[in-house]
């Protein structure tokens, strides 16, 4: 390949690679959003049907521990799938971010929860081997991490793809 022709391929390379990066600049905020929106209202909705979501059972001794026995399965369940599909339907929808937010925020702080108080069932080793339901829990670090991205333009912040760029 001659030096031209290598400086021809590595400059259409370039203007493919700004594309595609600009594309992901410009739909990323909204697509990772949707993204989380959907997860959200999915896992709710699947809370408000009995014995269909695999976390029920562990969500509702969570909350039963939290609240010192005083809400039961019957209404603490059934209360998280609303508050899920809240966050969902909020995400989805685009309003109310900083109200959405902090609802999934404070989810997620009940979420993190049976890491500590459930050791048995999300530990295999404490600390350093999850279970299943662990991992499920642990996961929840990168929809924590997504949430305060989303977060960062609710007072009209957006993702640049170069930074010389701007709207």
């Amino acid at each position: 390949m001659t030096k031209a022709a290598m400086l021809y391929s590595k400059e259409r390379f370039d203007q493919l690679d700004r594309r595609i990066t600009r594309w992901m600049a410009r739909y990323g905020l909204l697509l990772l959003r949707l993204g989380l929106g959907v997860v959200f209202l999915w896992f709710g909705a699947l809370k408000l049907v009995p014995d269909l979501s695999p976390a029920q059972d562990l969500a509702a001794r969570t909350i039963s521990m939290l609240s010192l026995g005083l809400l039961p399965a019957s209404v603490s369940v059934p209360l998280l799938a609303i508050w899920e599909c809240a966050i969902g339907l909020g995400l989805i929808i685009g309003r109310l971010m900083r109200v959405t937010i902090l609802l999934l925020l404070v989810q997620m702080l009940g979420t993190l929860t049976p890491l500590v108080l459930l050791p048995a069932e999300t530990w295999t080793i404490f600390l350093l081997a999850p279970t299943l339901e662990g991992q499920y829990i642990i996961k929840n670090i990168v929809l924590v991490s997504a949430a305060l991205v989303i977060g960062a333009t609710v007072r009209g912040g957006y993702v640049l793809a170069e930074p010389g760029d701007c709207r």
